[in-house]
């Protein structure tokens, strides 16, 4: 398994490992930073990204070999702060339209740190991670009155195919970015 961060112009995109996802949903928040090496919002975790990383951690305990796929914390190189984070639904195969070799890509930016492009790097790096790893469809899903999100797929080349119910988020729209399309 090869969890090593993914780097971008600004950014790395550390990940999250089981460790240090219990200590985060502990409240462990000291430990985490340390272990990071990066300075965390003190409003973060919230109720949403609880549930959400408790999922990530039953993920990797079912599988520890996903874990490079999963979450991982978006560190801004000059600060050491965490502006937000991304990762993949999972490996290969894992994706809301079930698509055998697919990933569907995730990202959130911290609401302080939007507008500065952070998901959009982030988005890149990832994408050319998982094409380094032959994956030749990324996925997208997108609630439709999420205007950034929506600009951000769609300025990255991603096209839409279709649209999706997801119990916990409503409506999405789906987009796709097949083979070594530009990012």
């Amino acid at each position: 398994m090869d969890a090593r961060p993914i780097r971008s112009s600004r950014l790395e995109l550390v990940s999250l490992g089981p460790d240090v996802l219990d200590r985060l949903l502990d409240r462990r928040r000291e430990e985490v930073e340390a272990v990071l090496g990066a300075e965390i919002p003190e409003e973060w975790p919230d109720e949403h990204d609880s549930r959400f990383l408790r999922r990530r951690l039953d993920q990797m305990r079912g599988d520890p070999e996903s874990q490079p796929w999963l979450v991982r914390a978006l560190v801004l190189d000059e600060t050491g702060r965490m502006v937000g984070h991304a990762g993949f639904h999972g490996p290969p195969g894992t994706n809301g339209p079930g698509l055998p070799d697919a990933v569907e890509v995730g990202y959130t930016v911290f609401d302080r740190f939007r507008g500065s492009g952070y998901a959009t790097e982030a988005v890149r790096a990832l994408v050319a991670w998982a094409r380094e790893r032959q994956v030749g469809t990324i996925v997208a899903s997108v609630a439709p009155g999420n205007e950034p999100s929506l600009a951000i797929v769609r300025k990255l080349g991603f096209v839409q195919t279709g649209e999706q119910w997801d119990e916990e988020d409503g409506l999405e729209l789906v987009f796709r970015l097949d083979g070594a399309a530009s990012t």
